[in-house]
């Protein structure tokens, strides 16, 4: 099922095995071991320092990070589709460590891509020296979210956080919100408007912000229903003050950015179907386990037609999840349509995974101390994580039919 060796390189089958080793002797025992851990309300005190300790010591960490720097080399060939087997082990595992994760490696290659040799080598240096550095890509605001991603480039929704240049520093003043790492990163790579006489998508530049520089404010951390060992957060930025050099793309970064959004698209899917395994896994071992009416539930007819259910739908995800990150990686001209595609249709069809495993297990589904309802939890926030539904949906139509896709803002 899913990522079939067949389908497979060496090196992406070392690296997937590698994944597998780490979430079933680390992850899954650090999970059972207390349910009700992911719950406390110190943000700090929900994942062990060990944890993302081991990810390092596994060489999980370092994926996109340059060779020079220590970090494990991608092949930029089938780098989205090597970062999605990784993914989709880690979120079997727990969804909100891979998102953890996820994030540190779309934001280093960005940074490899844009950021100077100077730059790289300080904070490449002390990525890779620090087990528990992570980073936040803030580009979310309170007045606009999904709805920025909509076919539409107009000076009327354009980002609400301003850079200002003042002498050989730019001066950043907004609020981002709905960040993933935002809480307790160490780098931030933030998006900024700095022309608003064009649309956001030539006036919009980003920037390397670390977490000390005055003006930069953690301000609380999102309680989500689920994915709650990644802590999203809320940032405010007050005359924050960013060395000249510390400017990523100037104006264009939205149309630079695309290394980062279309593999973000395929990895929130890797994500979903990485969920869909471990609520398959575990019920598959339940209903051959619990004996009901005389006989194991497998051999009720009812249960057997779910589990086969269960087991198409992930098929089909992992299908077309193939087929978008070889897309985005070829750099095809489906690409945009396919990543969006395989996100939207990820996440559904994995809520459905979810909703038989919890129905399967009867009242243990609910239960806490049991697991099964978390698989749910952590399903419904890929319904509108990187994007919504109904915005993908949009965005799909674009990228299908440019030439007659409505427009949703500005005048016809």
């Amino acid at each position: 099922m899913y990522f079939q060796d067949r389908y497979l390189t060496e090196e992406q089958r070392m690296m997937r095995d590698t994944s597998r080793q780490y979430v079933d002797h680390v992850v899954i025992p650090f999970i059972r071991q207390d349910r009700t851990r992911e719950w406390r309300m110190d943000p700090m005190e929900r994942l062990a320092p060990r944890i993302l300790e081991q990810a390092d010591a596994a060489g999980l960490r370092s994926l996109g990070v340059p060779e020079r720097f220590g970090g494990v080399a991608l092949d930029p060939s089938t780098q989205s589709q090597t970062l999605a087997v990784i993914a989709t082990e880690l979120a079997r595992g727990d969804s909100g460590l891979a998102d953890k994760l996820v994030q540190n490696w779309k934001i280093s290659v960005l940074i490899a891509q844009f950021a100077s040799e100077e730059l790289q080598r300080h904070w490449f240096t002390r990525y890779m020296a620090e087990p528990q550095f992570l980073m936040a890509h803030c580009l979310t605001e309170p007045r606009g979210a999904s709805d920025r991603w909509l076919p539409y480039n107009v000076p009327e929704v354009n980002m609400d956080t301003k850079a200002v240049l003042d002498g050989d520093h730019w001066v950043i003043n907004g609020r981002k919100q709905f960040i993933s790492n935002g809480y307790d990163a160490s780098l931030y790579v933030v998006y900024a408007n700095t022309d608003d006489s064009v649309g956001m998508q030539q006036g919009t530049s980003s920037f390397l912000v670390p977490r000390e520089t005055p003006g930069l404010e953690v301000t609380g951390c999102n309680e989500t229903i689920g994915g709650r060992f990644m802590n999203n957060g809320e940032i405010v930025f007050e005359d924050c003050r960013v060395p000249i050099d510390h400017l990523l793309v100037h104006n264009d970064a939205l149309g630079k950015a695309g290394i980062y959004f279309r593999p973000g698209k395929v990895l929130v899917a890797a994500k979903s179907l990485g969920i869909g395994l471990g609520a398959y896994e575990e019920t598959v071992t339940f209903v051959h386990e619990r004996v009901q009416g005389g006989k194991v539930l497998i051999k009720h007819q009812a249960v057997a037609l779910r589990i086969a259910d269960m087991a198409t739908r992930l098929e089909a995800v992992a299908a077309l999840l193939r087929h978008a990150a070889l897309a985005v990686d070829e750099q095809s001209s489906d690409a945009d349509a396919l990543c969006n595609m395989v996100k939207v249709f990820a996440s559904r069809e994995i809520v459905q995974v979810c909703q038989h495993a919890m129905e399967l297990h009867g009242g243990y589904g609910a239960m806490l101390e049991v697991g099964i309802e978390k698989y749910m939890r952590d399903a419904l926030i890929n319904l509108h994580s990187d994007g919504t539904s109904d915005v993908s949906n949009f965005k799909i139509v674009r990228a299908m039919f440019p030439e007659t896709a409505g427009r949703y803002a500005g005048s016809e």
